[in-house]
């Protein structure tokens, strides 16, 4: 009997000594990532405005959470320079400067061109029905946002969003999805200008024919025509913004370059 014991005792022994290289598992490890993923898509779904300003606790309380995971995911966010520390150690979205805007269309030209490009190759039936369902979703809200003027419609902006993150990652390519996220926690914002507050680009529904005409190139496999289309849509976008919103034209900011249809 004490052979016995003596061996439960040497087991529990070596099993405690595996165990104690493991770390434990934290439900606030899962916690954090929950709400990074939340604010990040605040951001690039532009549910919020350039300059405004995220405050820590009331973020804590609608996401009925405590202050360190929020604390943690905004402070990984002024680290990607999608939310920035201000002087008075308040957190606000960025406001980019038009030099700024330039570099970052410049830079969404080359990676998403080429992630429209790469999708164009793999598009399938199910997944054109999803994008023209979408473009469609979109025309419907920007009438409501004309209908209702002067009433900011965010979802918008999130259908514009979930649209061109459709192609994005149908082109099959992980690391140049979370490229192109990258300079969407930068733009997202700022799309606010154009596409929220029911712009003339709005009422005539721009985008919706950019859209469809880059579906149209994707369900023909026509490289080519699909990103003609989206420079088209960015093109267009980033001159309305800096006419409105910069007060100056891109041949005044050297960026003639980024043009609807370059």
């Amino acid at each position: 009997m004490c052979d016995h014991k003596s061996q439960i005792v040497e087991t529990l022994n070596r099993n405690t000594k595996m165990t104690s290289n493991f770390t434990p598992i934290h439900r606030q490890e899962t916690l954090g990532d929950h709400v990074l993923a939340q604010i990040r898509e605040l951001l690039l779904t532009g549910k919020v405005m350039p300059g405004e300003q995220l405050s820590l606790r009331p973020t804590a309380l609608a996401l009925g959470v405590s202050m360190m995971p929020v604390r943690e995911a905004v402070y990984q966010l002024v680290a990607e320079q999608a939310l920035e520390v201000m002087p008075n150690r308040s957190i606000r979205v960025p406001i980019l400067t038009a030099a700024q805007f330039c570099e970052v269309t410049r830079l969404r030209l080359l990676n998403e061109g080429y992630a429209v490009e790469q999708a164009a190759l793999r598009m399938n039936a199910p997944l054109l029905a999803q994008l023209r369902s979408l473009n469609r979703d979109l025309a419907d809200a920007m009438r409501a946002t004309v209908e209702n003027e002067g009433t900011d419609n965010g979802e918008v902006v999130a259908l514009n969003k979930a649209l061109h993150f459709t192609i994005y990652e149908a082109a099959g390519m992980p690391m140049l999805t979370k490229i192109i996220e990258g300079f969407w926690l930068r733009i997202g914002p700022i799309l606010n200008y154009d596409l929220r507050r029911g712009s003339e680009r709005t009422r005539e529904q721009l985008a919706v024919k950019f859209h469809d005409e880059l579906i149209n190139g994707l369900e023909h496999g026509d490289a080519a025509r699909a990103r003609a289309a989206l420079y088209e849509d960015i093109g267009s976008t980033f001159h309305y913004i800096l006419q409105k919103q910069y007060a100056t034209s891109a041949e005044a900011m050297g960026a003639s370059d980024v043009t609807a249809g370059a």
